[in-house]
């Protein structure tokens, strides 16, 4: 049985549909989730969603999180502004499987503009699966945080 995680989920109004259908897809496959917001697609500022999401992984509260808007990039720019967040845009499977597994992502950032519905469930499915190889990758990882 796939391991279970607790997660943290946060869009804008332009990622609020697949947020919502992301939220009920991983709590139907046993995952915990918290949704940090929005609640509606109403028009709203994304760092102010995003953050919570991003702050709470890097605090240890939640071993990943998963932001959405129209294109994932200003919400991975917020997120990656937090110390210990690894967030990647990611719009296909291969590029989730390099953000896990090269990058020890722990914050998916997904744009609800540039993929269908069906690709996003599989790039949050595979990106949860993968695992972080270590090795090489781990000494880059650490540079990334060092002072």
């Amino acid at each position: 049985m796939p391991r279970s995680f607790n997660i943290a989920i946060g869009s804008d109004h332009a990622g609020f549909a697949y947020k919502e259908a992301i939220k009920a897809m991983l709590l139907a496959e046993g995952h915990t989730v918290r949704d940090f917001g929005t609640y509606s697609d109403a028009a709203c500022d994304y760092p102010d969603f995003i953050r919570p999401v991003a702050l709470a992984v890097a605090r240890g509260e939640f071993e990943r999180g998963i932001v959405l808007g129209g294109s994932g990039n200003g919400e991975a720019i917020v997120a990656n502004r937090i110390k210990g967040i690894r967030c990647g845009v990611c719009w296909n499977e291969q590029l989730a499987i390099w953000h896990r597994s090269h990058n020890d992502g722990n914050v998916l950032s997904l744009g609800q503009r540039t993929v269908s519905e069906a690709e996003a469930f599989a790039i949050v499915r595979t990106w949860l699966i993968t695992e972080f190889e270590g090795g090489r990758h781990l000494t880059r990882i650490q540079k990334i945080d060092a002072p």
